[in-house]
C-alpha cells in the first residue's frame, strides 16, 4: 500500500507544542488548503482545513518559527483516528508529517538571492513564436 500526501497551505492558528512522557516533542497544527473548483461557468474557491501532527525537532522548530497565517508545505501520510463520544462513534483524518518546509510569505518581498538564483542570468532580448510568452 502507498500512503503519501503533499499539501501547501497556511496555518489557521499558532502550532501547539507538547511532550510525550518519553520526552518526544509533538506539535499539532491546522492548515487551510485552498483550491479553485469550476461550477458551471464560474470558479469558486474551496478551502479544506486539515489537522497535522509533527514530531521531534521539526515540532520544536515549527512552534518557534511559525505562527498563524504562515505558509508551509507538509509531506506525510494520512491517518484516521477513531473514538467514542457520548455513545457515538467519531473519527477524523489527520496528516502525520514526515517533512515540514517553511515557505516565504506572499507579503514579504523576495530577491533572487533568496532562491539561490544566479545573478549572471539575463532574459533574452527577443522571443520567437515557439515560446509561449
Amino acid at each position: 500500500m502507498f500512503n503519501k500526501i503533499i499539501l501547501i497551505g497556511n496555518l489557521t492558528k499558532d502550532p501547539e507544542l507538547r511532550y510525550t512522557p518519553a520526552g518526544t516533542a509533538v506539535a499539532n497544527m491546522r492548515i487551510a488548503v485552498n483550491s479553485r473548483v469550476k461550477q458551471g461557468d464560474e470558479f469558486k474557491d474551496e478551502t479544506l482545513f486539515i489537522d497535522t501532527v509533527v514530531f521531534g525537532k521539526q515540532a520544536e522548530s515549527s512552534t518557534q518559527y511559525l505562527s498563524k497565517g504562515s505558509p508551509i508545505l507538509v509531506e506525510g501520510r494520512l491517518r484516521e483516528r477513531r473514538w467514542e463520544y457520548e455513545g457515538q462513534q467519531r473519527s477524523k483524518f489527520e496528516v502525520i508529517a514526515s517533512t515540514i518546509k517553511f515557505l516565504p510569505r506572499r507579503d514579504t518581498p523576495q530577491t533572487t538571492d533568496d532562491f539561490g538564483a544566479d545573478d549572471d542570468l539575463v532574459p533574452p532580448d527577443e522571443t520567437t513564436e515557439l515560446e509561449p510568452f
